[in-house]
């Protein structure tokens, strides 16, 4: 018999370990709502006596509330627990042209409190002020922060976003995890929309999508294999900064294609062909001009290639499969959607289909959600982490 002894079980593995059952607790919880504990036990595969002191924590917590018997065919019925999606609170802060809004949600996306405010004064002061004044006496609930910006995100400090005024790459994550001292991440608004709509949208049941964003500029969100992808340096799916037009040029940071064919550059043309006041949905009015008036039409023939080619051009590189179209491009009507899923099919080498995204404003907030929760179980290498 070996004389060598058994090193020591680390208690650092040991926490871990506890922490990953937990947390798988927690998730099956979540997704089921009501369940037994045998269920609970089948579900997570762990043994009863691990199981019981992990659910009465949880119960004490109030992630879990104990209910009475549910039916059941054959013996006596069990008592079930229930999730309590107030137990997991988490802020996400839009940062936005002209103005921040903060919002508190529980872990099904329902909003508990609400605050915009002119973007004005210094950006972590006002959200590190936002957040605990909503959030109250819930405080301890806060499971994350996810703060999206219009702009190139990396390791929580953005650039390239001169809209809110922030040019330099500015580390807002990392001081708002220092006030709060809780996870926070920062993220491009797109990717949090993609993130969204894979969660909760018009991408929950596919693994791989490409989410195209058309406002002032132009953006893609990317979710390969269920994961957001940014790049190596946050900047993956600024797909405004692509050379598809010869003659178009960018200027302050903004890409020569999304100078040309942004919401902004509809707006004019919009204008420029019916002469007044800026229209508050450009796309759906000039969809509303080509019907009688011959230039709309012809622009709108040109719109729907550009839009075709930059979609041709993702898919060529990525194969995501599924495109959803957002913002102003979620304007469409049936007839430009499906013209715009004939111009890519007759382009693309692989399957791709395109459709509507269907959040619209609620995707951020549902991508807030998912970035904030897997934040709090420490599923984001990406993230701005605690220390």
């Amino acid at each position: 018999m070996s004389d060598v002894a058994t090193p020591p079980s680390s208690p650092v593995s040991r926490e871990r370990s506890m922490q990953i059952k937990r947390q798988s607790v927690i998730s099956s919880a979540r997704q089921v709502r009501l369940l037994s504990r045998a269920e609970l036990t089948k579900l997570t595969g762990l043994s009863p006596a691990t199981l019981t002191p992990l659910v009465r924590e949880l119960i004490n917590e109030g992630y879990l509330i104990e209910r009475g018997p549910g039916t059941s065919r054959s013996g006596r019925p069990r008592a079930m627990l229930e999730f309590n999606p107030r137990a997991e609170l988490v802020a996400a802060v839009s940062l936005e042209p002209g103005r921040i809004s903060c919002e508190i949600a529980d872990s099904d996306g329902s909003v508990i409190a609400h605050r915009t405010a002119r973007l004005g004064g210094d950006i972590v002061e006002t959200v590190c002020q936002f957040i605990p004044e909503l959030v109250g006496e819930s405080m301890a609930a806060l499971r994350g922060v996810a703060i999206a910006a219009p702009g190139i995100s990396s390791g929580g400090a953005v650039r390239l976003a001169p809209s809110v005024g922030l040019v330099e790459g500015r580390p807002i994550g990392e001081s708002v995890q220092q006030r709060l001292g809780i996870p926070v991440v920062v993220d491009n608004d797109v990717n949090l929309m993609a993130a969204g709509e894979h969660a909760a949208g018009a991408g929950s049941d596919v693994a791989d999508l490409l989410l195209l964003h058309v406002a002032d500029g132009i953006g893609a969100g990317l979710v390969l294999d269920g994961q957001v992808r940014r790049g190596a340096a946050g900047a993956a799916g600024e797909v405004g900064f692509l050379p598809l037009d010869p003659t178009a040029r960018g200027h302050d940071g903004v890409g020569p294609f999304e100078a040309r064919w942004s919401e902004n550059a509809v707006a004019e043309r919009v204008v420029a062909l019916r002469p007044g006041r800026r229209p508050e949905s450009p796309v759906r009015a000039l969809i509303e001009l080509s019907r009688t008036e011959p230039d709309a039409a012809a622009y709108l023939d040109e719109l729907l290639a550009a839009w075709a080619r930059l979609i041709v051009s993702c898919v060529c590189v990525i194969d995501p499969g599924r495109v959803l179209l957002s913002g102003a491009a979620a304007e469409l009507d049936d007839d430009a959607v499906a013209r715009v899923q004939a111009l890519v099919t007759e382009s693309v080498p692989a399957a791709t289909e395109v459709r509507r995204a269907v959040l619209g404003d609620r995707a951020v907030l549902h991508g807030a959600v998912s970035y904030a929760l897997s934040a709090a179980a420490g599923g984001l290498p990406a993230l701005v982490a605690v220390p």
